[in-house]
């Protein structure tokens, strides 16, 4: 079997980012083999990145990180169908066993034996997409249009995210949707609500650049900047959420006030947000948990059981890829180009689009939304 050596970018610690030479074998039986064009970095990347670690979860070897990727076919294992030399394709990252009886239901993301690549969950770890190429089970990537380009296919990952919280939400037309945070998987959740026949979408952050470009960029139809205080005392912490619930349902519209709203997708995992969230969805709507934060929280749990708010977890994703890019190709998802605001141009400078990622704007003043690290032979 031919062996070829290929450039990787590893972590090995925080901050601890090398480039390494990886041997990679032809694509085996059902397999077929990428050549990486753009990975996006995400947050929990960037938590590697800094810490070395993602919660439990610690680098113990030297571990390829990336898995928002798409990239162009190169090779063929034995047993592939539907794929040719040249295809333009999208990486499902996370490899379920296909066995279990979530695999089996369509809900493969909550496969117990879930493989996901740049996780350090399982040892060996299973390596990420900052590579010159990859090996992918061809059940596992998508077909790209032509006419949709490889770094807005990469955001095919995080897209997914924001389709699966609506489809669980299940996002009806003519209702009135907030988002909790106005980060790329916000404003997406933003903008999927909308493609889905939402007609009042508000999001609320704490940075006004933010909030601009969404409504700017048509992901919002109104904004609102979060500025209350903290609160020392849960008592002071929920009057202040409530507050911010008041405002929010107090947000005009065709001079009539929007009133509490249908769908909530909480994308901060910040426990105020979480409770604005509550206080701000009506009666019998549904409060998506998208962002992950502390997970332990103090909230009035009361106030959604009292008034049938459902409170329903979002993890990942599941069946959400074809979507996606169905949605980005029919020019369903906006401002695609302004979404990577930054790129850096192969692996080798994967440490400077980390040091970017993780920073709200760049030393100009431009904010960051999505750094991509872009094979530029492939742009």
């Amino acid at each position: 079997m031919t062996v070829q050596n290929i450039k990787a970018s590893v972590l090995l610690g925080a901050h601890d980012l090398r480039t390494i030479s990886r041997e990679l074998s032809e694509p085996s039986y059902g397999e077929v083999q990428v050549e990486v064009s753009s990975t996006t970095l995400c947050g929990s990347d960037i938590h590697y990145y800094n810490h070395g670690a993602n919660g439990d979860f610690c680098v113990r070897e030297p571990l390829s990180l990336g898995h928002e990727s798409a990239g162009i076919i190169k090779a063929l294992g034995s047993g592939v169908d539907g794929f040719k030399v040249g295809d333009k394709v999208a990486l499902e990252v996370g490899i379920p066993c296909d066995k279990c009886k979530f695999c089996r239901k369509g809900r493969y993301n909550l496969c117990k034996e879930m493989r996901f690549r740049s996780s350090a969950k399982t040892f060996p770890h299973f390596q990420g997409t900052l590579q010159d190429r990859i090996n992918v089970p061809s059940a596992w990537v998508h077909k790209v249009p032509t006419s949709l380009k490889l770094e807005h296919a990469a955001l095919a990952e995080p897209l997914s995210v924001a389709i699966h919280a609506a489809n669980r939400a299940k996002v009806e037309a003519g209702s009135k949707v907030l988002v909790m945070g106005a980060g790329a998987v916000g404003l997406f959740s933003a903008a999927v609500a909308k493609a889905y026949g939402a007609t009042t979408v508000v999001i609320a952050d704490i940075a006004q650049n933010r909030l601009d470009f969404a409504v700017k960029n048509g992901f919002a139809t109104q904004s609102y900047l979060v500025n209350s205080g903290r609160g020392t005392t849960i008592e002071e912490k929920l009057k202040i959420c409530r507050k911010i619930a008041d405002d929010l349902t107090g947000i005009k519209d065709d001079e009539e006030k929007i009133g509490e709203f249908d769908y909530t997708f909480e994308c901060t995992g910040v426990e105020s947000c979480v409770q604005t969230g509550i206080f701000a969805t009506a009666p019998g709507g549904k409060l998506m948990f998208v962002g992950m934060g502390n997970p332990i929280q103090h909230l009035h749990i009361g106030s959604a059981a009292l008034r049938e708010v459902d409170l329903l977890g979002v993890f990942r994703y599941a069946n959400a890829y074809p979507i996606a890019i169905e949605l980005m190709a029919k020019g369903k998802i906006p401002a695609l180009d302004k979404i990577v605001t930054h790129k850096v141009y192969g692996v080798d400078d994967a440490s400077r689009a980390f040091a970017l990622a993780g920073k709200p704007q760049d030393e100009n003043g431009n904010l960051v939304i999505k750094v991509a690290i872009v094979n530029k032979d492939l742009e």
